[in-house]
């Protein structure tokens, strides 16, 4: 085996360097038949998403940009094992300003709907997934919590229809993309 120069070692670090094993060149075309991703082959990487992403402002991590680039190149398997897809806010600024009306936040949600099906989802996700087909609510709510709205004159929060939230979770199929979803 062959020692690593520092150039080659700091690439590997970095994940700058793409063998042609990790390429699949139908990706793009996989996820351009999904709604919302139709126009992923359109985008010529002029940056602007990434510019106008307040996420990308605060976080060095995520570039709009690069996960493009990486469906178009087909790194398949690396966009569906990264968290990073589920960083965006959806606040569709990169919608807004992007000149060829790519619709970055709706491939997003494309990537992110095929890394479910894949069987991943942040613990973070699963965790709010599982709280509202027991509670309703994203987030359990302390007895503190409710102790404190009782205090303050302000009803309990509304009671959700469990049974309605678990049919539509049903008839969209997400039940059983969760139950696929490794935890």
């Amino acid at each position: 085996m062959s020692k690593l120069t520092k150039a080659e070692e700091e690439a590997q670090k970095n994940e700058t360097v793409l063998r042609t094993t990790e390429l699949d060149p139908k990706f793009k075309y996989e996820i351009s038949k999904l709604p919302g991703a139709e126009k992923v082959n359109v985008c010529f990487q002029c940056g602007t998403c990434t510019a106008d992403c307040p996420i990308a402002r605060f976080d060095d991590f995520y570039r709009p940009r690069k996960l493009i680039r990486m469906t178009q190149l087909g790194l398949k398997e690396r966009l569906l094992s990264d968290d990073v897809i589920w960083l965006c806010s959806t606040c569709f600024t990169c919608i807004d300003h992007c000149p060829q009306d790519v619709g970055i936040a709706s491939i997003v949600r494309a990537l992110r709907n095929l890394t479910v099906a894949h069987g991943h989802m942040p613990a973070g996700y699963v965790a709010q997934v599982s709280n509202i087909l027991k509670t309703g609510y994203a987030y359990i709510i302390s007895d503190m919590r409710l102790k404190k709205r009782q205090q303050k004159g302000l009803p309990p929060p509304p009671k959700a229809n469990l049974k309605n939230i678990a049919k539509l979770f049903d008839i969209t199929g997400f039940s059983k993309a969760l139950e696929k979803v490794e935890t």
